[in-house]
């Protein structure tokens, strides 16, 4: 996981968001979802440049236009966050399971 980030936010309609990296190197993440889990707001980043690598999870605040990213550092607070994330991703298919369907 990255262990510093920043980005500005003009919106929360971002498709993508540069994370800086301790060592000043940077990484393009597209944002996979914005969730919510127990009263706590999450975002789900996955590397632009290497869609089969792992979704990095971080817990954001947001401050005027800006978001600020916070590392999720309690290993109970990690696991509720990623089975969300996991359940979310779920519906989804689900849901595109169904919407196939009809299309076809």
């Amino acid at each position: 996981m990255a262990e510093n980030k920043d980005f500005n936010a003009e919106d929360e309609e971002l498709d993508q968001v540069v994370l800086t990296l301790e060592d000043d190197s940077e990484l393009v993440c597209d944002v996979i979802a914005y969730f919510p889990c127990d009263g706590r707001n999450y975002i789900a980043l996955l590397p632009a440049d290497d869609p089969s690598s792992d979704f990095f999870l971080y817990r954001y605040e947001e401050k005027g236009d800006d978001i600020e990213l916070i590392d999720i550092e309690d290993d109970d607070e990690f696991e509720a966050a990623s089975e969300a994330f996991d359940e979310l991703m779920d519906e989804q298919e689900f849901g595109d399971m169904f919407e196939d369907d009809e299309n076809e």
